[in-house]
């Protein structure tokens, strides 16, 4: 492949000259299959060549849309790794000039830290961990600047290293009440749990309800999961958790179903007894609905319910008649469940003959 002199002014002319990237990007994938052709030792002269295009697509592609983006993406990051240690180093240590955040944590960071990089390229102990750390710290620099896409992947990422999974965690809290909505902190909360921190799921959880809003009508939205793992999550920890959680609950919450679901679930078992330390948190009693916190609890489903008949009955036809009685005998269940519960739903029965 000999002069290597011929192929810098080469490089140096396409550089100039050719200002389609897909094109570039064609003659960045010819050079390194010529190069890596061999079974031996590659052609690093021309590997280089290679690498050197398919930098400058990136830098080109960057800021504009390209439909074949994600693959110039991934076969930089394995022409890189072909290159070897120092070229996968830098393009971590330049990132930001090449790739979005997402894209360096989701393909960059997980490809340098994967155990086929560290075969392919025979590292020994020392050079792993210097990789890995590089590795992190792209994926922390990435999690700053966007936390929406990259807290889970740094937090995975992270994972071996306490200082740095410290650190993404603590970047997921400060961009919780702005930054995030609550979709990606309850699955942040999720994989919390999945890793072992309850009492951190249980933190982020409590700041997703902050963000979520289920009107009386919501009784298939896809956060409902959500709402009624947080609750269960906080149940398990104990009867405090439960209290911080329930006014969140009913201040996000409105839909009846939903309430009386949470409601049932938290008057079957006693607070705190999945937790190993249960015994000394909590005397083993289920916890009594006309006290607070379940009280609370209790008067949200049930203003929730008559909220919501009230809804229903303003446009209801006669196709919605069955539905419309099963949804008041699930009422009345609710009311049921108060001391005075008979009385008020006689009451709310008799209120509706009147209007209605």
């Amino acid at each position: 492949m000999g002069d290597a002199r011929k192929l810098e002014t080469v490089l140096e002319s396409i550089q100039k000259n050719i200002h389609s990237a897909s094109h570039i990007f064609k003659l960045a994938q010819d050079a390194f299959k010529i190069a890596t052709l061999m079974d031996s030792l590659p052609d690093i002269t021309l590997l280089k060549v290679s690498l050197e295009l398919g930098l400058q697509v990136m830098r080109m592609t960057l800021s504009t849309l390209n439909w074949r983006r994600r693959e110039m993406v991934r076969w930089l990051v394995t022409c890189a790794t072909e290159a070897g240690v120092f070229a996968l180093d830098s393009i971590m240590q330049s990132w930001f000039t090449l790739f979005t955040p997402t894209e360096a944590t989701s393909v960059v960071a997980s490809t340098v830290m994967s155990n086929s990089t560290i075969v392919r390229l025979h590292l020994d102990c020392h050079q792993q961990e210097n990789l890995a750390n590089s590795a992190r710290t792209l994926a922390l620099q990435c999690a700053m600047k966007d936390p929406q896409n990259c807290a889970l992947s740094a937090l995975t990422l992270c994972e071996k290293d306490h200082i740095a999974f410290e650190t993404a965690y603590q970047i997921v809290l400060d961009a919780a009440a702005t930054g995030m909505n609550y979709t990606q902190l309850f699955t942040i909360a999720r994989y919390m749990e999945h890793r072992g921190y309850p009492m951190r799921a249980y933190k982020l959880a409590t700041l997703a309800m902050t963000h979520l809003n289920l009107s009386y009508n919501q009784d298939t939205h896809p956060a409902i999961n959500d709402v009624l793992w947080a609750c269960a999550l906080s149940h398990s920890l104990g009867k405090n958790e439960l209290a911080s959680v329930i006014p969140l609950v009913v201040k996000s919450v409105k839909c009846a179903t939903v309430l009386s679901d949470i409601l049932r679930r938290c008057t079957l078992t006693t607070p705190g007894l999945v937790a190993l330390h249960s015994r000394s948190r909590n005397s083993g009693k289920l916890m009594p609905l006309d006290k607070a916190p379940l009280r609370q609890l209790l008067d949200a489903t049930i203003g929730a319910y008559i909220n919501t008949t009230h809804s229903r009955l303003t446009h209801i036809s006669p196709r919605h008649y069955s539905e419309f009685i099963e949804f008041l005998s699930k009422a009345r269940e609710t009311f049921l469940m108060a001391h005075d519960g008979h009385i008020q739903f006689t009451q709310f029965i008799d209120n509706l003959k009147q209007i209605y």
